[in-house]
């Protein structure tokens, strides 16, 4: 599972820190590279991880809040092609724990947009949410 790649994406509103957005990423993905982008309206957080170890602390984070069933089924529903594509809650990744956003206004400062590229995206969801 190395051909795996994860891309994050996430808007810094006018109202939030820029250090408050990252450590939201890195609570989810752990330490990332990450690069910020000015926007009309606020800045463009983009971070980016190559290799399985990118996904060990939402792993871990999935099965500490006893969501994994429930996140296979947001993942499942997010795996195309070569990609599993979801979304976070912000504030509460900030707060070190996972709330998947399925609808774009269902996180009220914007989602954290995630996209896994892999040549096999069930593998990626079973992964994440063995037992």
């Amino acid at each position: 599972m190395d051909d795996v790649t994860v891309h994050v994406e996430a808007e810094i509103n006018p109202t939030e820190t820029e250090d408050k957005v990252k450590q939201a990423v890195e609570n989810m993905f752990g330490p990332v590279k990450i690069q910020t982008r000015p926007l009309r309206k606020g800045f463009l957080l983009k971070a980016e991880s190559k290799g399985q170890e990118a996904l060990i602390k939402l792993r871990n984070l999935l099965q500490r809040e006893h969501i994994r069933a429930a996140a296979r089924t947001v993942l499942i529903r997010g795996a195309e092609n070569n990609s599993v594509n979801f979304c976070l809650n912000k504030q509460v990744a900030y707060a070190g724990h996972v709330s998947f956003a399925t609808e774009p206004n269902e996180s009220p400062l914007g989602p954290i947009r995630v996209k896994i590229r892999t040549e096999d995206p069930r593998k990626i969801v079973e992964y994440l949410t063995a037992y």
